[in-house]
């Protein structure tokens, strides 16, 4: 791997899959009680720019787990949140810690942390990029259905952070993927290009949410507003009208798919209460596969 975690991009297939195969090592020692406390010693930089559940607990829980500590820095307890330049953290952090995690609006911010730091950086989300909770879904998709290359993986909804790093994620796995998404919410250019550029996979861009899920093995959905988009909310429930996740689009997909959902969910929005809970099990499988996703990639990056 490289020195940071910053996008699907920066991977390549080799390195995703070494990432999956650890953390499947990491979820088996963790459930069978098996000592994995690889990072002992060494403190991760927890820093948040955006509200966080899954993320926060997850690489918190995951640096105990390995032996390390997690520290969580705000906006509102920081320099940062005053203005510090974002080189000066890098290299203030870079000689207290051994890793930083950054949560955060710009994709730009974290490219630039990366550029100033000595320590590995781990992009924790941004609005262009979610590499961990991508690793998380393919890592939940290979246990479920036992592998990656040449299933088909659908995305229904906002071509945002998800659908770029599903896009990538997916094809450099080998799986077909198809994106359903209305007029103006495109996922960002350079994964199209990206995905045009592919050669093996096939990929597809459409606005019929049931052409997209057609014959799918996997169907994921994100909410419809993420942070920082509130006062677009009324004008995209509008504009996503007939993109929700419900049993009678799922008709089109493959008998027994799964149907992955990053959290939190807004039932009756971008999914149906039913097909929410029919599929809680694998979507909570998600949730936790954050855990052991990040840990493996904590330990790959800053073992050295």
């Amino acid at each position: 791997m490289q020195k940071d975690l910053l996008k699907l991009l920066d991977l390549s297939s080799q390195d995703i899959l070494d990432i999956l195969d650890t953390a499947d090592q990491m979820k088996y020692s963790q459930k069978h009680g098996l000592d994995h406390a690889y990072l002992r010693g060494k403190t991760l930089a927890m820093i948040f720019e955006k509200n966080s559940t899954r993320t926060r607990v997850s690489f918190e829980v995951g640096m105990y787990q390995l032996g390390g500590h997690a520290l969580f820095l705000s906006g509102k307890d920081s320099q940062i949140g005053r203005g510090e330049p974002v080189e000066d953290t890098a290299r203030v952090l870079s000689r207290y810690c051994d890793g930083i995690m950054i949560r955060t609006f710009a994709q730009q911010e974290v490219e630039e942390l990366a550029r100033h730091a000595a320590i590995p950086v781990i992009n924790g989300l941004t609005d262009f990029s979610h590499p961990c909770q991508v690793l998380a879904d393919l890592m939940t998709i290979r246990e479920r259905l036992t592998r990656l290359e040449g299933l088909k993986l659908a995305f229904v909804g906002d071509g945002n952070n998800m659908a770029n790093s599903l896009i990538v994620g997916g094809l450099k796995c080998g799986m077909d993927v198809s994106v359903a998404c209305p007029e103006g919410y495109d996922p960002d250019e350079r994964v199209l290009a990206f995905a045009r550029g592919m050669s093996g996979p096939r990929f597809e861009l459409t606005r019929t949410p049931a052409q997209a899920v057609r014959e799918a093995d996997v169907v994921v959905t994100d909410v419809w507003a993420s942070m920082g988009q509130e006062e677009e909310r009324q004008q995209r429930l509008r504009d996503f009208s007939g993109y929700c996740v419900d049993e009678a689009l799922l008709s089109q997909a493959k008998p027994g798919c799964m149907v992955q959902h990053c959290l939190p969910a807004h039932r009756g929005e971008e999914i149906s209460a039913q097909v929410f809970e029919a599929h809680a099990q694998e979507i909570f499988e998600e949730a936790e596969n954050r855990l052991h996703a990040q840990k493996a990639v904590m330990y790959l990056l800053m073992k050295g």
